[in-house]
């Protein structure tokens, strides 16, 4: 296939073929070369992208955790006890200065105590103002609503107003706020989101801008404290993200990262910021509350290591595919130069100079190309010569062998004719042995033993024929008188095998009414049992009945003693139930002193927030208080339960008093049952003894139907073995009808095709003869056997004895030798289908 693709021009050069195959190496070289580096530096992009992602979820987390510290920071202020006591605000403004000198100081703003229906300000610590309204609090209609005193609420970022500082109007914050035990007071912690810069993880990574837009897509925090630190033209709080791109990525929900080939807006590449590469990558995130981290990283910060690695690699691809030029090209020209002057020489060989020099210094798989063919140029010389000496010594062959074909020629057409006239039907016919050629003196004999045997074996197969036909008609005589006399018994048999099938029938049917008595009477013979075990129960019954009545009195005698033994407890009941009362007092005290101890603990956690386990503190003093007001409302409840047992013993007491004279009731009306139930055990044990007379005759009844049921199975299974036997001899006179039909069948079609056999053997003319004495003692033996039932394997053979003076062919009469052969196969003026038959 290739090289009918392949130019002829092409295929006739080595060194332009071996060019191509250079040009080839080199150019699939380069395209791996340059596949691979592509492949590797998008691995690496992507792994960048990936980074990019990661850090965006990391900023996310650490705001998400920001605002979880200071939600908890306000959860542990409100659960001090000086907020749900009796107001004092000078208690408050003192405990609200602790908190506030304890809050981180790098973003605290406030931490104001609030009346939610006018806004006023109550007490407060840092950036104190008068009201909410004069701070610019977003959230003020949200205070009238019920707020709760453990779900901290969060404002969006605002703009506060700042009196104390000169270059700046407001600051960036967000105020978290709760409510505290009062129905209109909250509590209000305000951070400054600048001031939050100094917090992020990425923070200090050069190249790279972080943003925090909030559900608007309004700047809100960065890492650039908002443009605080310059001056108010630097301020970009609140201000609008340009890039569209980048919001429709993030509004996907999923974080990610994104590849911008452009420069960013003025919002990034002014100041505070000052990012204005010519391409950037820009990772996202969404936090629970819907805000949008962004983080900013230059192109060649991001993808320094892509672009060294495509240089690289293109470089390597490039010493590569040159390398392969240059040790290609030194190698193919010194091979391609030997190959040429090699096939210049091959040439003159061809052309008949097989003088020509072919040895080579060169002892690499070329040189040894040069030294095969000077072998091979002095192997053709020696058997050029050998060439002529032969065709010397074919040439004298040649007339011996003409002479010898000429010679067989004449006996092939000698043996021919012979053959022809054997096939003709003349087996009396012979060849010459007498040859020059071995062969054909040996074909020529034995072709005169096999006519010999032919002509014997036809003389026999005449005599056999006949032998058979007479044995033929016999044998269907006798079958047509055994047929007949099989469909007789055949027929008896049958209506033997009918009644033995009704008689079957009527057996089963005594055998399933049998059974069906015999059931019937042990179903009575088991109710009769089971009434009797009723009445002994019954009669047991009564007995115990009677002594649990009497029984029944002595406790009712019990009960009335200890009637007043009850009436005491119930005394002692309510002596014990008034100091447990005293005991539950005790214990409301101490839920007051646990109470105590949690206020004190929630001071502690404001004090050290700025530590490690600040949160724990805080959690462990809030369920300690939780603890002490539940042990409390405990309390409580045990005392309003001990008032409910008081009176329910009292209750108690007067239903013992009347259960006193219902007792003696019952004791007179248990007495009359026990003398009513002594009767009843009397009757029962009259009705069992008569009963269990009923069970025992009605058992020997059942045993009877069971023996006369066993019988009927016994007979049942005879006439079911009878029937049996009786369908199976039936088939067998069936199945013996049915052969001997197959029998007299084939007898006639023997009896055909052996006056078919006779016919064609005498169509053959042979001067063997059969002895009619031999002749007739072979039929005596063929009917003697055909009435023992079989035939000898010499009559099989033929039936008849072959002349002493010839030898005797082996000869075998099976199904294929009486084969009903059509009269036209036989015909003498067809020697070929004669010699096939």
């Amino acid at each position: 296939m290739i090289r009918r693709l392949v130019p002829a021009a092409l295929r006739r050069r080595y060194a332009l073929k071996f060019g191509l195959v250079l040009l080839v190496i080199a150019l699939s070289v380069g395209a791996i070369g340059l596949v691979e580096t592509a492949m590797v530096a998008d691995s690496v992009e992507e792994r960048v992208l990936a980074d990019q992602r990661q850090s965006a979820v990391e900023e996310a987390a650490s705001l998400e955790r920001w605002n979880d510290r200071n939600d908890q920071l306000l959860l542990s202020a409100a659960q001090a006890p000086v907020l749900g006591g009796e107001e004092n605000e000078s208690e408050i403004e003192n405990y609200l200065a602790d908190v506030y000198g304890e809050l981180p100081d790098n973003a605290r703003t406030n931490a104001l105590y609030v009346d939610t229906e006018t806004g006023e300000v109550l007490a407060g610590a840092g950036d104190d103002p008068d009201t909410l309204e004069g701070m610019a609090f977003p959230d003020g209609e949200k205070l009238d609503d019920d707020l709760s005193e453990y779900v901290v609420q969060r404002t969006d970022a605002y703009a506060m107003p700042d009196e104390t500082s000169l270059a700046f109007d407001h600051r960036a914050v967000r105020s978290y706020y709760i409510g505290v035990d009062e129905d209109d007071r909250a509590l209000v912690f305000t951070f400054d989101l600048a001031e939050r810069s100094s917090e992020m993880p990425v923070a200090t990574r050069s190249g790279t801008t972080v943003t925090i837009l909030d559900e608007d897509g309004r700047l809100v925090a960065d890492d650039a404290y908002l443009g605080y630190r310059e001056d108010r033209e630097t301020v970009v709080f609140e201000e609008s993200y340009e890039n569209d791109a980048v919001l429709a990525a993030v509004r996907e929900g999923t974080p990610g990262a994104i590849r911008l080939e452009e420069s960013p807006g003025d919002l990034l590449g002014g100041e505070p910021y000052e990012f204005a590469p010519e391409g950037y990558v820009v990772g996202y995130q969404t936090t629970n509350e819907g805000w949008i981290v962004l983080v900013h990283t230059a192109e060649e910060q991001a993808f320094g290591l892509v672009d060294s690695i495509a240089q690289v690699g293109a470089l390597a691809t490039l010493v590569g595919v040159v390398l392969v030029g240059v040790l290609g090209a030194a190698i193919g020209r010194t091979t391609a130069a030997s190959i040429d002057r090699l096939t210049e020489k091959a040439a003159r060989m061809e052309e008949g100079d097989l003088d020509v020099d072919l040895e080579s210094s060169r002892i690499d798989n070329i040189g040894r190309l040069y030294d095969g063919f000077d072998a091979m140029r002095t192997e053709l010389k020696a058997t050029i010569a050998e060439a002529e000496d032969a065709r010397a010594a074919a040439e004298a062959e040649r007339d011996r062998l003409e002479r010898l074909n000429r010679h067989l020629e004449s006996k092939a057409d000698e043996y021919s004719d012979a053959m022809e006239a054997a096939a003709e039907g003349d087996l009396t016919a012979r060849m010459d042995p007498e040859s020059e050629n071995e062969a054909m003196a040996a074909i020529a004999t034995d072709a005169n033993e096999m006519l010999a045997e032919m002509e014997a074996t036809v003389a026999r197969l005449s005599a056999f024929a006949t032998d058979v036909a007479t044995a033929a008609e016999q044998v269907t005589a006798s079958s047509e008188e055994v047929r007949a006399a099989s469909e007789e018994v055949s027929g008896s048999i049958q209506e033997i095998a009918d009644g033995a099938d009704r008689q079957n029938d009527a057996v089963q049917s005594i055998e399933t009414e049998t059974n069906a008595l015999s059931t019937t009477t042990e179903e009575i013979a088991a109710s009769s049992n089971e009434v009797a075990d009723v009445a002994d129960r019954t009669a047991r019954a009564s007995r115990e009945g009677n002594r649990a009545a009497q029984e029944a009195i002595d406790a009712c005698d019990d009960l009335v003693a200890e009637h007043g033994t009850v009436v005491e407890e119930f005394e002692d009941l309510r002596t014990e139930v008034d100091r447990i009362t005293s005991l539950t007092d005790t214990i409301a005290e101490i839920a007051e002193q646990t109470n105590m101890l949690a206020l004190n603990a929630n001071i502690e956690a404001a004090r050290s927030s700025e530590s490690s386990d600040t949160d724990g503190f805080a959690t462990v003093a809030a369920e300690v208080k939780e603890l002490s007001q539940e042990v409390k409302d405990a309390a409580d409840r045990i005392d309003g339960r001990l008032e409910s047992i008081e009176g329910q013993a009292e209750r108690s007491a007067r239903t013992v008093d009347r259960t006193g004279d219902e007792v003696e009731r019952v004791t007179d009306l248990v007495s009359e049952a026990a003398t009513a139930l002594e009767g009843i055990a009397d009757h029962a044990e009259a009705t069992s003894a008569g009963i269990e007379d009923i069970s025992a005759a009605t058992e020997e009844q059942a045993s009877s139907s069971e023996e006369v049921a066993a019988m009927v199975d016994e007979v049942a299974t005879i006439s079911e073995e009878t029937t049996a036997e009786a369908e199976s001899v039936a088939a067998a006179a069936e199945e013996q009808t049915s052969a001997l039909t197959e029998v007299s069948g084939s007898a006639d079609d023997l009896s055909q095709q052996a006056n078919a056999l006779s016919a064609a053997l005498d169509r053959f003319e042979t001067d063997a003869t059969v002895d009619s004495k031999e002749e007739s003692d072979d039929r005596s033996d063929s009917s003697d056997e055909s009435d023992r039932g079989g035939i000898s394997s010499d009559e099989s053979n033929g039936g008849s004895e072959v002349p002493e003076d010839e030898t005797p062919a082996a000869f075998e009469f099976d199904d294929a030798g009486v084969d009903d052969t059509d009269e036209t196969e036989m015909d003498p003026a067809s020697p070929d289908e004669e010699r096939g038959g």
